[in-house]
C-alpha cells in the first residue's frame, strides 16, 4: 500500500485495506495477540446480537465502538481476549419482514405454509444477516469472526432444547392458562413487550337496568365493547351510596344476561359512580377480581380479535371496529347516559404497534421464582452496574416480576421442545433428537407443540450457550473449544443499550445464574440512547436519524468512533451532531499533519526507549505523555470511555501538536525523540481510533502494514515515572511564551519580532533552559531575567511571572489615543446601560429577555473597560 504525504488524510485510502489484513492475519482471534499474552489474564465480552431483520442503526455504533475500544485495549494489554460475535433470529421482527414480503408479492404465510415461509426466513437471515457483518465490518470492530454464532444456529438450538428441558424438570417452566398480553397479529407477548402510550380517548357511561325493574345503575369504561363479557358490577364494601344494592343482579343490555352486584375493595369510591364492570376475561384487575369471587370468565372474541357468539348480532366483528356500531345500537336503544372526553393509557405491541388486549391463553411460563438467586447475587455485589443508578431500576422491575410467558404463536423460532401423545395424553420435554414414540405409553401418536419459544429465551443463554454450553458436538473444535467456559465463562464485561435491560439483561443473569450457578458477567454498562443535537429522539418522521455508515463515508471510521466515545458520558444521552463529528475529523488531521512535520526533519523514527530520552524537551513531552498514559488507563478501567478520550485529545492535540511541535523548532535536536513519543502514543490512541494510527505508526517506522507487525497486537503503553521538575520548567515556558505575546499586543507587535523583553518570574526557573523556547516562540531577540520591576514599560501579569517590554524606544502617542478613545467609547456605553437598567419603568416593562441582555451587556463593557485603563495604567507617558 503506497502512503503519500498529503496535507489532507484521506481515510478512504486504507480502511478497507488495513482491515481485510488484520482479519486475514487472524488478529481478532483468541490467539491473535500470542505473543504478547500474559499468564493467568483472560477478557470475554460478548456482541448484543443485532437482529436479522435491517441495518445498523447508530445505536449499534455506539454499543460497538465502546465493546471495540475495550477489547483492542485488552488485547494489547497481553490478554487473552474473546470478544463472542453474531446475529439474533429476532422471532417477531423477522416473521413480520417476511409477512411484508409475501403480502406485497400478493400471498400470506398461510397460503404458502410453514416450510415455505421457513425457508423465505432463513433467507432473510442470510441477506441481512451478512449485510450487517459487513457493516460491522466498516466501523473497524474487531470480533473474533471465525466463531460467529446465530441462535438458531445447530449448537445453540441443541442448548435451548437442554435449557428448556433442565428448567421443566425442576419445575420453573409450566404450562396453564393465564392472562397475558395478546396481540391480534403477533399472539403472546411478555409484559415488556407492550409500549403504553397516552391516549385521547373517550370514557363511555353505560346504564345497566336493575333486574328487578326498581331503577338503573351507570357504570363507566374506556371498552364498551367489552361489556359482552361482563360477568359481575362491582362496588366498594364500605360505599354507603350502594350497599343496599349488593347481591341483586342487573340485566346487561342487548344481551339479557344477569349480572350480581358483589362488594370489592379494588373499587375506588371517588371515581365515577363508584359502580365498576367486572370483565375477568379481559381485564387484568378483573381476572383478580374474578378469581376471588369465583366469577365465570367469558371470552368474547378470539386469537385474530373477532367477536365470537357471546356477543349476539355483532358476531363476526373486528373488536375495534365493532365499538362505532355497539354504541349506536346502545345509544339508540337509550342504554348511554354519556360520553366523554378521556385521557388514559393504552397498550401497544413493541413491533407491529397494534393494540393488545389482556386475554387468558393456555401458554408456556417461566416461574417468578426462576429468578430469585440471580437477584439476591447481584445485591450481594456479585455483579455491578455502571452507572451504579441502573440496579434500582433493575430491583424496581425484578421485585415486581411476574411469570415470564416464553411462548409465542410463531412460525419463526425455535419450536417448543415438547411432545404430547395422542393416545394417553401425556406431555414430555426433550432436549435431543425429536421423539418418534410417547415416553409414557410407547404409541407413535404424539405431536410436537407448534409454538415457538420468545426469541429472548435463545438470547438469555447467549454468555454461555456460545461457550459451548448444550452445543452436543455441533461445531465443537470451530465455533467453540473444550477449555472455552473454564477460560472465559463467566465473561468479565456486558456493554449494551439501557433500553434492553429488562428485555435481554436482566434475562441473561436469571438463566446464567440457574442454569450455571454463577452469574454470567461482572460488570454491566449501561448506556444511554443517541439523539440528535437538540437532544431529540431520533426517528424517520422527524428526519433526524443519523445513520453511521453515512457518517463512515463521509467522516471515517475514526471520527464517528472517537466522536461517540468522547461523548459517552456515563448516564447520560448522547446528543450528536455533524458540528461534533467535524472537530473529530480536525482531529484526525492534526494527527497527520504532526507525523508530516515530523518527517520534514526525519524520515523514520526508533520505537520509544524511554531511558534514551535525554534532550529537556524530550523528557517533558515524555512525562506529559506518562501522564497521559496513567489516566487513560484508569479512565477505561473504570469504563469512563469519554474522560479517557478527552485526555487522549488534550494529550495529542493539546499538549504534543500545539506545544511539543512549537517548542521542538528551539530544539532541533530532541525530534528523533519527540516522534518515538509520538508514535507510542498512537499505540494509546489505537483503541479508538484503529486506522489512522495504524497509518502513522506505519509510516513513522518506515514500514508498511503489509510486510510488517500491526500496531493492534503490541503492547499497549504501561505506566511509568512522571518527572515533576522537568515539567514544571517546561510549564513556567509555556506560561512565559503566552505572556510575552500578550504582552507584545499592548504595543501593537502582536505577531512581530522585538528585539527586547524581560521576565521576572516568582518561582525558581532554570533560565538557562528556558531562554531560547521564550526567545524562539516569543519571537524575541533577547530575554533578560530580571528581580525588579523595569521603568516606563508595558506589563503583563500571570501567576509565576511578568513580562516587561521597555517603551523608551517606542512612539506610544498613538497607541494611548486609540486605546483612550476606547475608553471614551465604552464610558458612553456604560453610562447608556446604567440609564436603562436604573429606570423603574423601563425594567418594569421590558421583555425579561431585554433586561438580561442588557445586563449581560453591561458586565461585559465593564470588564473591557477595566482591561483598557489598566493598559493605560501601565503606560509611562
Amino acid at each position: 500500500m503506497s502512503e503519500t504525504k498529503k496535507n489532507v488524510y484521506n481515510p478512504k485510502e486504507i480502511e478497507e485495506n488495513y482491515y481485510k489484513l488484520w482479519e486475514e492475519r487472524g488478529y481478532f482471534e483468541v490467539e491473535g495477540n500470542k505473543e504478547i499474552q500474559e499468564e493467568e489474564k483472560t477478557f470475554s465480552i460478548m456482541m448484543p446480537p443485532p437482529n436479522v431483520t435491517g441495518h445498523l442503526h447508530i445505536g449499534h455504533g455506539l454499543t460497538f465502538t465502546l465493546q471495540d475500544i475495550i477489547v483492542r485495549y485488552k488485547r494489547m494489554d497481553g490478554y487473552k481476549t474473546l470478544w463472542q460475535p453474531g446475529t439474533d433470529h429476532a422471532g417477531i421482527a423477522t416473521q413480520n419482514v417476511v409477512e411484508k414480503q409475501l403480502l406485497s408479492e400478493g400471498t400470506t404465510k398461510e397460503e404458502i405454509g410453514r416450510e415455505a415461509f421457513l425457508e423465505r426466513a432463513w433467507k432473510q437471515k442470510d441477506s441481512s444477516g451478512n449485510a450487517i457483518t459487513k457493516q460491522l465490518r466498516k466501523l473497524g470492530v474487531s470480533p473474533a469472526w471465525s466463531r460467529e454464532r446465530f441462535t438458531m444456529d445447530e449448537g445453540l438450538a441443541n442448548a435451548v432444547k437442554k435449557a428448556f428441558k433442565q428448567m421443566y424438570d425442576n419445575g420453573y417452566i409450566v404450562r396453564g392458562n393465564y392472562m397475558i398480553n395478546w396481540c391480534t397479529h403477533d399472539g403472546a407477548l411478555s409484559d415488556i413487550e407492550v409500549e403504553h402510550e397516552d391516549h385521547l380517548g373517550h370514557l363511555y357511561h353505560l346504564r345497566y337496568p336493575l333486574t328487578d325493574g326498581s331503577g338503573v345503575i351507570v357504570v363507566a369504561t374506556t371498552r364498551p365493547e367489552t361489556y359482552f363479557g361482563d360477568t359481575a358490577v362491582m362496588v366498594h364494601p364500605d360505599d354507603e351510596r350502594h350497599k343496599h344494592l349488593i347481591g341483586k343482579t342487573v340485566t346487561l343490555p342487548l344481551i339479557g344476561r344477569e349480572v350480581k352486584i358483589i362488594a370489592d375493595e379494588h373499587v375506588d369510591m371517588e371515581f365515577g359512580t363508584g359502580f365498576v364492570k367486572v370483565t375477568p376475561a379481559h381485564d387484568p384487575n378483573d381476572y383478580e377480581v374474578g378469581k376471588r369471587h369465583n366469577l365465570e370468565f367469558i371470552t368474547i372474541f378470539d386469537e385474530q380479535g373477532i367477536l365470537n357468539e357471546e356477543c349476539g348480532e355483532f358476531r363476526g366483528m373486528e373488536r375495534l371496529e365493532a365499538r362505532e356500531p355497539i354504541m349506536a345500537k346502545l345509544e339508540a336503544e337509550g342504554y348511554v347516559e354519556k360520553v366523554e372526553e378521556h385521557a388514559h393509557q393504552v397498550g401497544h405491541c413493541y413491533r407491529c404497534k397494534n393494540i393488545v388486549e389482556p386475554y387468558i391463553s393456555k401458554q408456556w411460563f417461566v416461574k417468578k421464582e426462576f429468578a430469585k438467586a440471580s437477584i439476591e447475587k447481584v445485591n450481594n455485589g456479585e455483579a455491578e452496574f455502571f452507572p451504579a443508578h441502573w440496579i434500582n431500576s433493575y430491583n424496581a422491575w425484578m421485585n415486581d416480576l411476574r411469570d415470564w410467558c416464553i411462548s409465542r404463536q410463531l412460525w419463526w423460532g425455535h419450536q417448543i421442545p415438547v411432545m404430547y401423545c395422542d393416545d394417553c395424553g401425556a406431555e414430555f420435554a426433550f432436549e435431543k433428537e425429536t421423539p418418534t414414540k410417547c415416553e409414557k405409553c410407547g404409541s407413535a401418536h404424539i405431536h410436537q407443540d407448534e409454538d415457538v419459544l420468545d426469541t429472548w429465551f435463545s438470547s438469555g443463554l447467549w454468555p454461555f450457550s456460545t461457550l459451548g454450553w448444550g452445543n452436543g458436538d455441533a461445531f465443537k473444535g470451530e465455533k467453540w473449544f473444550e477449555e472455552d467456559m473454564k477460560a472465559f465463562y463467566p465473561n468479565q464485561l456486558l456493554i449494551t443499550g439501557f433500553d434492553i435491560l429488562f428485555f435481554w439483561v436482566a434475562r441473561m443473569l436469571m438463566m446464567g445464574e440457574n442454569i450455571t450457578g454463577k452469574l454470567p458477567f461482572k460488570d454491566i454498562y449501561l448506556h444511554a440512547l443517541v439523539k440528535d443535537e437538540k437532544g431529540e429522539k431520533m426517528s424517520k418522521s422527524k428526519g433526524n436519524v443519523i445513520d453511521p455508515l453515512v457518517m463512515i463515508e463521509k467522516y471515517s471510521a475514526d471520527t464517528l468512533r472517537f466522536t461517540l466515545a468522547v461523548l459517552a458520558v456515563q448516564g447520560r444521552d448522547i446528543k450528536l451532531s455533524e458540528e461534533k463529528l467535524e472537530q473529530s475529523r480536525n482531529f484526525t488531521n492534526k494527527l497527520f499533519n504532526a507525523a508530516n512535520y515530523l518527517q520534514l526533519n526525519q524520515n523514520t523514527f526508533e520505537d520509544l526507549e524511554q531511558e534514551k530520552i535525554q534532550t529537556p524537551l524530550g523528557r517533558y513531552m515524555l512525562s506529559r505523555f506518562n501522564l497521559a498514559v496513567k489516566e487513560t488507563r484508569d479512565y477505561i478501567d473504570q469504563y469512563r470511555f469519554n474522560d479517557a478520550a478527552t485526555t487522549l485529545y488534550r494529550f495529542m492535540w493539546g499538549e504534543f501538536c500545539d506545544w511539543g511541535i512549537e517548542l521542538s523548532k528551539a530544539s532541533k535536536e530532541s525530534v528523533s525523540e519527540l516522534g518515538s513519543i509520538f508514535k507510542e502514543s498512537l499505540k494509546l490512541l489505537h483503541p479508538f481510533m484503529p486506522f489512522i494510527t495504524e497509518n502513522l505508526y506505519q509510516r513513522l517506522s518506515g514500514t508498511l502494514l503489509e510486510e510488517n507487525t500491526s500496531i493492534m497486537v503490541m503492547s499497549y503503553p504501561k505506566e511509568r515515572q512522571i518527572d515533576a521538575e522537568i515539567t514544571a520548567q517546561f510549564n513556567l515556558a509555556i506560561e512565559a511564551i503566552v505572556s510575552v505575546r500578550r504582552c507584545k499586543t499592548l504595543i501593537e507587535k502582536g505577531n512581530q519580532k522585538i528585539e527586547k523583553a524581560a521576565i521576572k518570574f516568582n518561582k525558581e526557573a532554570d533560565t538557562v533552559l528556558l531562554k531560547p523556547f521564550i526567545e524562539k516562540l516569543g519571537k524575541v531577540e533577547e530575554i533578560e531575567f530580571v528581580t525588579e520591576k523595569l521603568t516606563n514599560c508595558v506589563t503583563d501579569v500571570s501567576d509565576s511571572l511578568e513580562t516587561m517590554i521597555s517603551t523608551d524606544d517606542i512612539d506610544m502617542s498613538a497607541i494611548i489615543a486609540k486605546l483612550t478613545k476606547q475608553k471614551e467609547k465604552l464610558e458612553k456605553e456604560i453610562g447608556k446601560l446604567n440609564g436603562m437598567l436604573g429606570n423603574e419603568k423601563f425594567v418594569a416593562n421590558a421583555p425579561e429577555q431585554v433586561i438580561t441582555q442588557n445586563r449581560q451587556q453591561l458586565e461585559e463593557a465593564e470588564a473591557k473597560l477595566e482591561k483598557i485603563e489598566a493598559e493605560l495604567a501601565g503606560f509611562s507617558v
